[in-house]
């Protein structure tokens, strides 16, 4: 059983459970991105279990009429097995949402898998448009050359700040300097796009710009925030006509899920104490 401080954060351990916490949302205006807890799975049967339940929560989800869609990671669907394997792994996913009108993100990992993950979403976006989008994160110094190959693909930008922890060779490793990308990130999807930018943030300098900066470049946008984290802001902004979306964890690997999110960073621990007590 899941405790009440993992709750928060935690949309529950099975697929009734999570769909209730989706129509909760939708009542408020807001939209749920749903993943099902599981990373780093070693065995194509390991991967296949998952795959099959985002196949079935599809179904699920359209049937429903929900407001909402899915989020997988890499090495939950084969990465760690095989490239390959994942691509063919996300491929079919995506297949059966774009078949029944559903919508998959692909969450981000750690650096080393950033190539064959955007190798993938460019393919995959390609083959089935605008039902799928993929993370990015502006920690990474790589990030800029990421977005001029994507910005014409056929598939949403989801633009995070990025929560692994990644060398300074590779990523910025500054609070300051992380921002600074992110702006300039950001400015760069809705001066070059006309839909498909979605800002994932809870700084509210960053959902301000994305408002500003919509008004200016006229670009479609959606805000997206974690579940338990600024709530009462995620409905403040659907009520004012905003876009938002949340994310939303379930599934039985809840408890690994915070134990690898506190040892990725230290901050971590505190933004989600911090979240804790609402502020």
């Amino acid at each position: 059983m899941i405790p009440p401080i993992a709750r928060r954060f935690v949309a529950g351990e099975s697929v009734p459970e999570v769909l209730d916490h989706v129509y909760e949302c939708n009542a408020d205006g807001v939209a749920v991105i749903v993943n099902l807890l599981g990373e780093h799975y070693d065995t194509p049967a390991a991967a296949r279990d998952d795959v099959d339940t985002y196949l079935s929560l599809l179904d699920d989800i359209a049937d429903s009429d929900l407001d909402a869609s899915v989020s997988v990671k890499p090495s939950q669907i084969g990465l760690d097995v095989s490239a390959d394997l994942f691509e063919d792994n996300y491929r079919e996913i995506v297949a059966r949402a774009h078949e029944r009108d559903a919508f998959v993100w692909c969450d981000m990992e750690g650096a080393d898998t950033t190539d064959a993950t955007l190798d993938a979403f460019e393919s995959i976006a390609e083959a089935y448009p605008w039902s799928v989008g993929q993370c990015v994160q502006s920690n990474l110094k790589r990030t800029r050359d990421d977005l001029e190959r994507l910005v014409d693909v056929p598939g949403e930008i989801r633009l995070v700040k990025g929560a692994y922890d990644e060398p300074s060779s590779i990523a910025y490793a500054n609070k300051s300097r992380v921002d600074e990308a992110y702006r300039d990130d950001l400015r760069f999807l809705f001066e070059h796009r006309d839909r498909g930018v979605a800002v994932g943030s809870h700084d509210p300098a960053m959902i301000s710009l994305a408002d500003r900066l919509a008004q200016e470049y006229g670009t479609d946008y959606e805000v997206q925030m974690l579940m338990g984290v600024r709530e009462d802001a995620q409905r403040d902004l659907a009520a004012q006509g905003v876009d938002v979306a949340q994310y939303a964890p379930f599934g039985d690997k809840w408890l690994s899920y915070f134990y690898r999110r506190v040892r990725e960073r230290k901050e971590n621990l505190t933004f989600a104490l911090r979240a804790v007590a609402g502020r």
